[in-house]
């Protein structure tokens, strides 16, 4: 219940998941090819606001794994369903990753994360 109650105040709080809903801009994926790693990614964006959301479909988590983002700077960790508060693991990125500047996914920003095993990092 926490976790369900944690998206729903999520989702009303950033306007990148709901103010563009209805544009094209509002949604772009990042990868939905990577059937190697059962890994799929995709931003949700409104202005200058981005959500990246990353999602590991296997039961081992996965470090190292790097993914496309439109900007620098730190990305904070919004929610993690592997945190030790929804019963998890506790596999995540301590809050949030710095974004390197190297071009990834055709974006011209990347970040190196953690995904916890079958559950959304950011």
């Amino acid at each position: 219940m926490r976790w369900l109650g944690d998206l729903n105040r999520l989702y009303r709080a950033e306007p990148a998941l709901h103010a563009t809903d209805f544009e094209p801009a509002g949604f772009s994926w990042v990868d939905v090819a990577d059937a190697d790693q059962s890994v799929a990614s995709f931003l949700r964006s409104s202005g200058d606001r981005h959500v990246l959301a990353v999602f590991n479909f296997t039961p081992m988590p996965r470090e190292g794994y790097r993914v496309g983002v439109p900007r620098g700077g730190f990305w904070r960790e919004l929610v993690n369903g592997d945190a030790t508060v929804y019963g998890g693991g506790g596999w995540g990125n301590q809050g949030g990753v710095g974004a390197a500047d190297e071009p990834w996914h055709g974006r011209p920003h990347s970040l190196t994360v953690t995904l916890p095993h079958s559950r959304p990092c950011f």
